[in-house]
C-alpha cells in the first residue's frame, strides 16, 4: 500500500482525530501545571502506536511504517487543530 493512501486514510480516520481533539483539550486543561508540549508530544507518540497495534494493519503494511505515517499524519492534524484553536482565541478576544 503507498505511502500516501496510508496517510490519507490515517487523516480521513474519525478514531484518530478524535483522540487527537481530546489530547489538545487535555493539554490546555494541564498547561497551567505542566509543560504544555510535553503532554502533546506524548499523545502524538501514544496515538500513533496505539492505533496500529491495537487495530491491526493490513497484512502488506509493517506496523513500523503504520506508525511512522502516523506519527506524520498526526502532527498534521495537531497542527491543523492548534491553528484553528489559535485562530478561535484570537477572534474571540477581538
Amino acid at each position: 500500500m503507498p505511502y500516501l493512501d496510508i496517510y490519507l486514510a490515517q487523516l480521513t480516520d474519525p478514531f484518530r482525530v478524535g483522540l487527537l481533539i481530546a489530547l489538545v483539550l487535555t493539554a490546555a486543561n494541564t498547561a497551567p501545571n505542566l509543560n504544555r508540549w510535553i503532554p502533546i508530544a506524548l499523545g502524538i507518540v501514544f496515538v500513533a502506536v496505539l492505533i496500529p497495534y491495537s487495530f491491526g494493519s493490513s497484512d502488506d503494511v509493517a506496523k513500523a511504517f503504520a506508525v511512522g505515517v502516523g506519527l506524520v499524519s498526526n502532527i498534521t492534524l495537531l497542527a491543523v487543530m492548534l491553528g484553528a484553536k489559535a485562530l478561535y482565541t484570537r477572534l474571540a478576544r477581538g
